[in-house]
């Protein structure tokens, strides 16, 4: 495995010395407190020895979200009780992670000290969809789309060419409680499990609204697919699901893009995305996260594939306040290959992490990473990669990288790449680079007549042209090359 770096501080202060009480104080108490107390010593001194302990309380409803609130949000749903009761074997997980330390491999560099779940709620108010602007929704002729709103599916329609063929696209809840034999074995049990941290039973036990496509074996959908999610209310913690079974020989492409209408609206996202790819089905997806700088995002996202099955998966980070992505592609089968795409612009005080897993578990798969990251203003930007490759994946051909750019003195990037191989015939890379931009090139295009942002736009527009040749997709690149100006404060983005 490759190591990873790190500081070390020292101070002359005297450590404290914590004993917790879980077993008595923490299981007895949570219901009634909220919260786990610790009894925390002073330091050992000759002349304090004897004091006695001072007691601190931990406050979970910071952390997470009550049982009350939990029953509060069970009483405003109408649905099958298979699904309630998944629920509430999610929540009773979920209390118990809460008492548990979050994975510090994966956290140690995401500060999560001032984030405090007790500021948001599930919406239980009717949304106004009229004022949402959006970057891709019309730029293309689209098979189908959906809108969530607020944690409440707004809008779906789909082609009859395409349901015809048996097609299935439109709201999780609705798909899933009209053909739970045939999607039941999926959700939440394939790809993304609730009982891997916190945030993922957290989801399990509240998601709201969702996409659900199903494609059928030999199915080619050749119209792409649209989904929104979008935050109009202060507050809001939504919990949305992103669930996509593309079958044996199936095709499929799916855009999806996140934004927030109210650039002063603080608000809440804990999502799930699962994607789930047949024997030599192909699978295109795009999700692109444009947040407002007061939403906290946390998501699970996870992609299975098959024997000769192919992913194509790119992640756009432009927004949110803080964003940690914990994202897994798993090649199950023999010959299986995934392609994941990261284009990530972070500006003011953002601060956007990504914990990336290709997971080689089968003979002869193939994995290729590149995310690119553009830094500006004070933002930090954390990438953490590992490539594992399983015994049984001989012949394995995995690659990551990762390349960030600095446009201020003020930002910072950890970009940490891994390996883990048990196997002893594979062919696997691993790098990152972090730069800043060249002064001297700036100056040759000045007195060439080109403004300084200007300049700018054209060095970061080559930056990223790497990962953008990778998207076959003209309207998602189209895109990116807008929302870079835009970040760049060259001129606004064009919404519709």
């Amino acid at each position: 495995m490759c190591g990873t770096g790190g500081r070390r501080f020292n101070s002359a202060r005297p450590a404290l010395n914590l004993s917790f009480s879980f077993k008595t104080t923490f299981e007895q108490n949570i219901d009634q407190l909220g919260g786990a107390t610790l009894h925390v010593l002073p330091p050992t001194t000759p002349t304090r020895i004897e004091d006695p302990p001072m007691t601190v309380t931990i406050d979970i409803d910071r952390i997470g979200f009550s049982a009350e609130i939990f029953e509060e949000f069970l009483s405003t749903r109408t649905e099958p009780s298979w699904i309630t009761d998944a629920r509430r074997a999610a929540f009773a997980k979920y209390e118990e992670l809460l008492g548990e330390e979050l994975n510090p491999e994966e956290f140690k560099r995401v500060d999560l000290r001032i984030f405090n779940a007790a500021k948001f709620r599930p919406s239980t108010d009717e949304s106004d969809a009229s004022s949402i602007s959006t970057l891709l929704a019309s730029e293309t002729e689209y098979g189908g789309s959906i809108r969530h709103v607020d944690g409440t599916t707004t809008h779906e329609n789909v082609s009859e060419d395409i349901t015809g063929n048996g097609v299935l696209f439109g709201d999780l809840q609705t798909l899933l409680t009209e053909n739970r034999e045939l999607l039941e074995p999926y959700f939440l049990k394939q790809a993304v499990r609730p009982d891997a941290d916190r945030f993922s039973a957290w989801h399990a036990a509240f998601w709201t609204s969702g996409t659900l496509l199903y494609v059928p074996q030999g199915v080619d959908v050749d119209l792409p697919l649209h989904s929104l999610i979008a935050h109009t209310s202060d507050g809001v913690a939504d919990f949305g699901h992103t669930l996509i079974i593309v079958e044996d020989e199936a095709k499929a492409t799916l855009l999806e893009e996140t934004t927030s209408t109210n650039e002063d609206h603080s608000g809440l996202h804990v999502g799930c995305v699962e994607l789930i790819v047949g024997k030599y089905a192909n699978l295109r997806y795009v999700q692109l996260q444009n947040w407002n700088q007061k939403t906290w995002h946390f998501a699970h996202q996870a992609g299975n594939v098959a024997s000769q099955g192919s992913l194509q998966w790119t992640v756009v980070g432009l927004g949110s306040k803080l964003s940690h992505i914990h994202q897994d592609v798993n090649l199950n089968g023999r010959a299986a290959t995934a392609e994941v795409n990261g284009v990530t612009f972070a500006s003011d005080r953002q601060k956007i992490s990504y914990y990336t897993q290709q997971h080689h578990k089968a003979q002869g798969t193939h994995s290729d990473l590149l995310y690119k990251e553009v830094l500006r203003d004070e933002s930090r930007v954390i990438w953490r990669g590992m490539i594992k490759v399983d015994a049984a994946a001989q012949q394995t051909d995995g690659y990551q990288r990762s390349d960030a750019l600095m446009l201020s003195s003020d930002t910072r990037c950890d970009s940490i790449p891994g390996l883990e191989i048990e196997a002893d015939d594979v062919r696997c890379t691993h790098g990152a680079t972090t730069g800043r931009v060249d002064e001297e090139q700036i100056f040759y295009a000045e007195s060439r007549g080109i403004s300084e942002k200007e300049a700018m736009h054209m060095i970061v527009e080559g930056f990223f042209q790497q990962v953008y040749d990778r998207i076959p997709i003209e309207i998602v690149r189209e895109t990116l090359s807008r929302t870079v100006q835009g970040k760049l404060g060259i001129e606004s983005m064009t919404v519709v």
